[in-house]
């Protein structure tokens, strides 16, 4: 059967191999994801391979997930605007390319830069996966298949760690870490050829515009504020370093005031500012943000932690932590049968569950002695991981209950970019706290009560954020629009 397709990128009657393009759709996005956990896991194997500082460490996941942040929701316009079937595969196509310079990268600031191209393939991608999704299927069939984006998600968490410990391990050919991007280069080549056949090509709508200007002040200003986090301490602080921090204020203003000048105008802007005035938007996002910003940093210092302080495999350090995805996925398929019910409850005890579990990480750390069996951190990952599962879905869709029918893809786009900036805030801070803390002279083989004292302070910032992300909620307004998006 052909398919036509209007100005707008709507179809005029529904794909009839809308399943194996939803699986063309879930094949690349499993790749994205999974992609995150895997390096999480292989990071203590690829410092020491590459001789790369702490904080360079830190860039490999910052960079990534700057450049994601950042550019989620230009490209989301820029599907609307080319086609979305077109630059969904283009940023399969610089996912792929991407992860073949990380697999041969040279040195660690060949990989930075690689990972931040990785970033921008996989901003490419996600807001259109979404989009085409709900053209190609009909009313009847479509939470079905957006229920498949969350099982792919849930499946990359728990696997993620699984799949990056047994490629290390493997150290197929002497490859050691480089296997963990390298395997991306075949299914970013699959996915290409298969949805080229057969995901629907979708004419996009040239007038929609983009905003090029607020991009780069947005970027600008979240460069300005994590680079001095992360990069100060290998600087020792030198007044410039602060410098650099207080103009991410001016920079910020200059964002906001961009944005009012392109809606005077009548001009594309890249938060809206109806958005920007929505209270109930911009305290559901800034929640979603300090909630999530505990997370990637919390991972990225365990790993450092497991192997590098106590010796740990990446497989070993890798199924130490499966009991949190576990419990993120089983949770997760609970809480969307809640559909919009007990929103606010739901992040309260998804946050408190985290919380208890933090606190609980940090009195068996404190606990430890020369030894350390993996095994003891199964019961707390297990509650933090449910409590994650808990409380994400009615985050995204308290942020979004009062938002208007018209804004609906700007606020999506806006809360994974807001979710996102956390990331990488939370990565720069709980690097401080973490690497702060270690000694020149810590690494394989040092002093365990180093490696010990620095989890232990570093796990302040995840007890700080999820005991406010639970105080927080009680100033969220629930649900009380119907129509609106959720």
């Amino acid at each position: 059967m052909s398919m036509e397709t209007k100005t707008d990128g709507s179809l005029h009657e529904h794909h009839e191999r809308r399943w194996i393009a939803m699986a063309v759709l879930l094949i690349a996005g499993f790749m994205n994801l999974i992609d995150v956990t895997i390096v999480n896991v292989a990071l203590p194997s690829l410092q020491s391979g590459l001789g790369a500082t702490s904080a360079e460490i830190e860039w490999v996941v910052a960079a990534y997930i700057m450049a994601f942040a950042v550019g989620l929701l230009p490209f989301g316009r820029l599907g609307d605007m080319l086609g979305r079937r077109r630059i969904f595969l283009l940023g399969v196509g610089a996912f792929t390319i991407a992860s073949a310079l990380c697999g041969l990268a040279p040195g660690i600031d060949t990989l930075i830069a690689a990972r931040v191209l990785q970033g921008i393939g996989g901003a490419m991608m996600t807001p259109q996966t979404l989009a085409i999704a709900q053209v190609i299927f009909p009313p009847k069939e479509r939470g079905f298949a957006f229920a498949l984006f969350g099982v792919t998600a849930g499946l990359a968490a728990v696997s993620g760690p699984l799949i990056g410990g047994l490629l290390i391990n493997a150290d197929i050919f002497g490859l050691t870490w480089r296997p963990i991007f390298l395997v991306n280069i075949p299914v970013g080549l699959f996915a290409i050829l298969a949805g080229l056949k057969f995901i629907p090509a979708m004419d996009g709508n040239r007038d929609v515009g983009i905003d090029l200007g607020g991009i780069a002040l947005a970027a600008l200003t979240l460069l300005l504020i994590v680079f001095p986090l992360i990069e100060g301490r290998e600087l020792g602080w030198p007044a410039w370093i602060f410098a650099l921090s207080v103009a991410a204020i001016p920079a910020g203003w200059l964002f906001v005031r961009w944005q009012h000048r392109q809606a005077d105008a009548g001009a594309p802007q890249l938060l809206p500012v109806t958005l920007m005035a929505n209270a109930s938007f911009m305290g559901g996002v800034l929640t979603a943000s300090l909630f999530f910003s505990a997370v990637p940093g919390f991972f990225m210092v365990f790993a450092v932690f497991l192997q590098t302080g106590f010796g740990l495999t990446p497989l070993q350090s890798g199924l130490t932590t499966v009991p949190f995805s576990a419990g993120v996925f089983l949770a997760s398929m609970l809480s969307g049968r809640l559909g919009p019910r007990w929103q606010r409850e739901r992040i309260f005890i998804g946050s408190a569950m985290l919380l208890c579990a933090m606190l609980w990480l940090q009195a068996l750390i404190g606990g430890l002695g020369t030894a350390l069996q993996s095994t003891m951190f199964l019961p707390p990952f297990l509650i933090a991981g449910l409590g994650l599962g808990t409380a994400v879905s009615p985050l995204f869709q308290l942020a979004l209950a009062n938002v208007p029918d018209r804004d609906a893809g700007s606020a999506s786009g806006g809360v994974q970019s807001f979710q996102q900036v956390g990331g990488a805030l939370g990565v720069a801070i709980t690097g401080q706290l973490f690497f702060g803390h270690l000694t020149p002279a810590s690494g394989p083989g040092g002093s365990y009560a180093t490696y010990i004292d620095s989890l232990h302070q570093a796990l302040f910032y995840p007890v700080f954020a999820f005991g406010l992300t639970a105080l927080a909620v009680f100033f969220l307004r629930p649900q009380s629009m119907p129509g609106k998006v959720s």
